[in-house]
């Protein structure tokens, strides 16, 4: 049995890929600085054994692989761990170059874009799985339900989640490129990662590789609705489909939605009615989402009309995507992804068309660096628009001084111009002492991060459930 090594497993690609080498036979290993849930759980119920902290002596003597990942700790300059990986003679790859040998010899999916492709590539995924067509995946967060990052199937379809950051901290090779794409479907090319690639130019190079990689055989599915993926779409000399709400480009489209605790609409192509499908995703980019996923099912021909409406109906969603977060009170409580200003508008404007009457109080920590960044503040202007309150939680520390940081101040100066009230908080029990005090039984709440907000995001929860239980008013 062979083994493998991972430095900084606690990352989704490295846990998903350390799973995928255990499912080929592997024997696997990790550490990292930390364990956080819902990884730390991930790893603990496949018996992957982690080690926290960094040490040589972590790595295993017979290892035969190690594996580093990005995190910006994992240099050999400050991280013996990765000092020793390196001088050890060992074979050092990044988790996108393992892929890419796992991925060799199977009929590629790759979803990309600067949003939506954690649901895209769950719901292509756990379609085909659905339909018993056996695929194999990897997903960049955890599916409601089946909870399971990867799967290795016996059929040729391999879907994955690609992204364009840089594959490790000593190859700027956007991670996608190792994928060995046969089929892409992008979902967006919006300007993110704003301390990778400074410019949108910059940003929508990786994409243009990427495109260029499909064989002639090959289908890009582009969104029509994002004018980047639209350009980039105009620019591929081979089969291209283009699906959205708004585009009259768009080849697929929906019509007649009706929203809701379930949520149906008309699938239609070239204007001609398909299916009916029914989804409890909340918002209009999700139904966008399934339509551009919809679309490639069918223009492949790998799921018929019927199969995919039963599986879209099954699908309920990836974690911190809209994900509800307590049942058990009057007040909801949604986890939404807020990485960029697009995932936090989608994730805003979803939450007020399902809940029109209610006040949003929208709960954000800028924690990626474009949301740190003094040349993305005028996000800030309208972000929030639609929300009667907002809390800003202090801004994440790390790397703060490889880029123009924004304070907390600016941050929440800025948003207090928009006229939308705002309050800073530095700790959890801040948020929580304000929250007591100022929510109301017919409000809805927006967590809005891609950290941990101080574990806010469990707190909050417990907080409303004992202030606000549903018995206590369905009793009054």
């Amino acid at each position: 049995m062979k083994k493998a090594h991972f430095i900084g497993i606690c990352g989704v690609g490295m846990a998903g890929t350390a799973r995928l080498l255990q499912l080929s036979g592997w024997e696997i290993s990790g550490s990292d600085s930390g364990f956080y849930p819902p990884v730390s759980d991930y790893l603990e119920l496949h018996h992957i054994p982690m080690v926290e902290g960094y040490r040589a002596s972590n790595i295993p003597q017979d290892a035969d692989l190690i594996v580093i990942g990005k995190n910006a700790k994992l240099v050999p300059e400050e991280n013996e761990e990765v000092k020793a990986a390196l001088a050890s003679g060992k074979t050092v790859r990044s988790f996108p170059e393992v892929l890419e040998g796992l991925t060799a010899g199977t009929t590629n999916i790759v979803v990309a874009g600067s949003y939506g492709k954690s649901t895209c590539t769950a719901l292509l995924a756990l379609c085909l799985e659905h339909a018993g067509k056996d695929p194999s995946y990897l997903i960049g967060a955890l599916p409601l339900g089946t909870g399971e990052l990867v799967r290795l199937g016996g059929g040729n379809t391999f879907v994955l989640e690609g992204d364009e950051y840089p594959s490790a901290n000593w190859d700027s090779t956007s991670k996608f490129l190792y994928y060995n794409p046969h089929d892409v479907l992008l979902t967006s090319a919006e300007h993110d990662h704003v301390n990778v690639f400074p410019t949108h130019n910059d940003y929508l190079l990786p994409f243009k590789t990427l495109i260029s990689l499909i064989p002639p055989d090959g289908l890009l599915m582009a969104c029509a609705d994002e004018p980047s993926s639209l350009a980039l779409a105009h620019t591929h000399p081979g089969k291209t489909v283009l699906y959205g709400l708004k585009n009259p480009e768009s080849e697929w489209s929906a019509r007649d939605v009706s929203y809701g605790s379930e949520t149906s609409f008309t699938l239609t192509h070239n204007g001609e009615p398909v299916t009916t499908l029914t989804t409890t995703l909340l918002g209009k980019h999700n139904i966008q989402n399934i339509v551009g996923v919809a679309a490639l099912l069918l223009e492949k021909q790998l799921l018929s009309p019927d199969e995919l409406q039963a599986a879209v109906t099954a699908f309920k969603g990836i974690r911190r995507r809209l994900d509800l977060k307590t049942e058990d009170s009057v007040i909801p409580v949604y986890e939404g992804f807020g990485s960029s200003y697009q995932k936090a508008r989608s994730a805003i404007e979803a939450v007020k068309l399902h809940y029109p009457e209610r006040r949003l109080v929208v709960i954000f920590e800028p924690h990626t660096f474009s949301w740190r960044n003094a040349d993305a503040i005028h996000w800030y202007d309208d972000v929030f628009q639609g929300a009667g309150d907002v809390v800003i939680y202090e801004p994440a520390s790390q790397g703060a001084t490889t880029h123009k940081q924004l304070t907390q101040e600016e941050i929440v100066e800025r948003v207090r111009k928009s006229g939308i009230p705002v309050q800073p908080v530095h700790r959890a029990e801040e948020a929580l002492a304000y929250l007591s005090e100022s929510l109301h039984s017919d409000d809805v709440i927006l967590l809005l991060t891609s950290g941990d907000l101080g574990g806010l995001i469990t707190s909050v929860p417990r907080l409303v459930e004992l202030r606000f239980p549903k018995i206590a008013y369905a009793t009054v």
